[in-house]
């Protein structure tokens, strides 16, 4: 499993790529399991009223979201270029430059325990939100401690 995480304006949004022989969510909408590398990720964009409160780059934008849309792929470099760019794309949509976007691509270690750090640096706790969360406000001052 490799979670794609792009940073930007105080925010995360971060998704995953299941890889071969990994059982990736299902529900409507989802690919049929044939391709070896499924990329599942939220998606939102801006609205003037209703939504949810998100906090970036010091102002307040309420964001709707849109049910995610899994993607399959055949390589995984088709797979995480597509994951990066989708990332980039979402930031876009809410009024940040998509080239100011920070994205990472972690693999995931299987049966990660839930409190301890990943080598790669990504908490396993974060793996738990990775089918596509935003997450605001986040910071890395702890992990710079």
């Amino acid at each position: 499993m490799l979670l794609v995480r792009g940073r930007a304006g105080g925010t995360a949004l971060t998704g995953t790529i299941y890889e071969r022989g990994e059982e990736p969510p299902s529900y409507k909408g989802a690919p049929d399991g044939d391709e070896p590398y499924v990329w599942v990720c939220d998606a939102f964009y801006e609205v003037h009223s209703g939504g949810s409160e998100l906090e970036l780059d010091g102002r307040t934008v309420n964001v709707a979201f849109e049910s995610p849309m899994p993607r399959g792929f055949e390589t995984r470099e088709a797979a995480v270029t597509a994951a990066e760019d989708h990332v980039r794309t979402q930031f876009a949509r809410v009024g940040l430059d998509a080239a100011a976007v920070e994205v990472e691509v972690v693999e995931q270690r299987p049966g990660a325990d839930a409190h301890e750090e990943s080598p790669a640096g990504v908490r396993p706790d974060d793996a738990d939100r990775a089918t596509g969360a935003l997450e605001s406000g986040e910071t890395d001052d702890e992990d710079e401690a």
